[in-house]
């Protein structure tokens, strides 16, 4: 029941700033420079994702396989591979390398 209500009220906020967002939309404007220092943040914390997800597992370094297959990933969607393409090429990297003993 602790969970609960919580996880109500994150639902009812949600849903409240879904609706809210497109009216106020139109009647406020954003400054040029605050929607670029969004879509910058937006990147960072991407990146900062991606850094901690493919170097750290377990509070420990996680070898080099993992962010070697995260950096072929990376060279793959940035050529604008298809999808299935890129996570394939990622995962086949990192098995690969830990097959030949990469840790």
């Amino acid at each position: 029941m602790s969970v609960l209500i919580p996880m109500i009220a994150l639902a009812v906020g949600t849903l409240a700033f879904r609706i809210v967002g497109p009216m106020v939309r139109s009647r406020i404007t954003v400054p040029a420079r605050v929607e670029e220092i969004s879509s910058m943040s937006v990147a960072v914390i991407f990146v900062a994702l991606v850094a901690t997800s493919a170097l750290v597992v377990d509070k420990q370094f996680a070898g080099f396989a993992l962010p070697i297959g995260v950096l072929v990933a990376a060279v793959l969607a940035w050529r604008k591979a298809p999808f299935v393409a890129v996570v394939i090429a990622a995962a086949a990297t990192t098995a690969t390398l830990r097959w030949l003993g990469v840790a």
